[in-house]
């Protein structure tokens, strides 16, 4: 919320009489009766001076005080400068950073942390691109619990020449995920589109009817309880790798939200799924030379993949 915008005394009508609280707000504001209702349990709302519960009936005559806050809107970028924010490269067209678990690209609805681009105008970057002003400069995005490497675009030029090459799918995009078990072969392609899980918000599944997703992946090691893979993403959907290693019954660990072992997840000390965007590849917009840049493990990923290597 802001700053109070609206505030309103008036005395109830005659014809509202023995009406709820939320109800009366409603018919006599213009508001929706659940934001009435918000008002009230918001502590917003006094009649004859006390605050009232949403089920307070009201009567003619008595006095109703409404404080009516404007909504902050969710796709405003607010400047923020985030902890763990590592710039890797910057250069007039384009800014490489090193992004930590725990923070989303850009502004969305029901988000309320920090994010890349808040952080990216609080430190005095100026990313001039198309599209909307929360999203300026966005080429690609990385899950708010996926930690690392991404590119973002501070030129038009630059954001035309990225945009298309991640389209095109001739970005190198390559992660490593630690995943339970053994996945058979030790090597292969996972071609199975996803879409919006039917009965989850917020969830992803692979679905007949979803968008076409391909995940290349390896078993760089191999351990007792769970193995490290380098994963090669040829599409960009959300939660791809997650989606896909949970469709084989390897699931990235401590990825609760895909069917990870929450044992395994507490063993390790692990509060997200252990994923993280370890390379990016691509022709540089300005000079047209291939770049590619790396981000280390983080360190709690690297400790939980210190007691898997240890296990016995």
């Amino acid at each position: 919320m802001t700053g109070a915008v609206d505030h309103r005394t008036v005395l109830v009508p005659e014809g509202l009489a023995g009406e709820r609280v939320d109800a009366a707000i409603a018919r006599m504001f213009g508001v929706s009766r659940s934001r009435a209702a918000e008002l009230v349990s918001e502590g917003h709302v006094h009649v004859d001076g006390a605050q009232v519960a949403k089920s307070h009936r009201v009567h003619p005559g008595t006095t109703l005080d409404v404080t009516i806050p404007s909504l902050a809107d969710p796709l405003e970028v607010v400047p923020q400068i985030v902890e763990g924010i590592r710039i890797i490269h910057d250069d007039d067209s384009i800014v490489v950073i090193d992004k930590p678990v725990g923070v989303a690209v850009h502004p969305s609805p029901g988000w309320r942390g920090p994010t890349v681009v808040g952080h990216l105008v609080a430190a005095g970057f100026r990313i001039a691109t198309s599209g909307a002003s929360e999203r300026q400069g966005i080429v690609q995005r990385l899950d708010v619990g996926t930690s690392g490497v991404m590119v973002i675009t501070k030129s038009e030029h630059g954001y035309s020449i990225l945009k298309n090459a991640f389209r095109h799918r001739t970005v190198d995009k390559t992660y490593h995920a630690l995943v339970q078990g053994h996945p058979d072969p030790f090597e292969g392609t996972i071609d199975a589109p996803i879409g919006r899980h039917p009965g989850a918000d917020h969830k992803f599944a692979v679905l007949a009817d979803g968008r076409p997703s391909v995940t290349h992946y390896k078993t760089l090691e191999a351990h007792r309880f769970a193995s490290l893979l380098e994963v090669h993403l040829e599409t960009g959907r959300t939660h791809q790798i997650r989606v896909h290693m949970a469709a084989l019954k390897h699931p990235c660990v401590a990825d609760l939200h895909y069917g990870a072992d929450p044992v395994l997840a507490q063993r390790l000390g692990l509060r997200r799924q252990w994923l993280h965007a370890v390379r990016l590849g691509f022709v540089h917009p300005d000079s047209g030379e291939h770049v590619e840049f790396e981000s280390p493990y983080p360190d709690d990923l690297a400790a939980a993949l210190e007691i898997i290597r240890d296990a016995h």
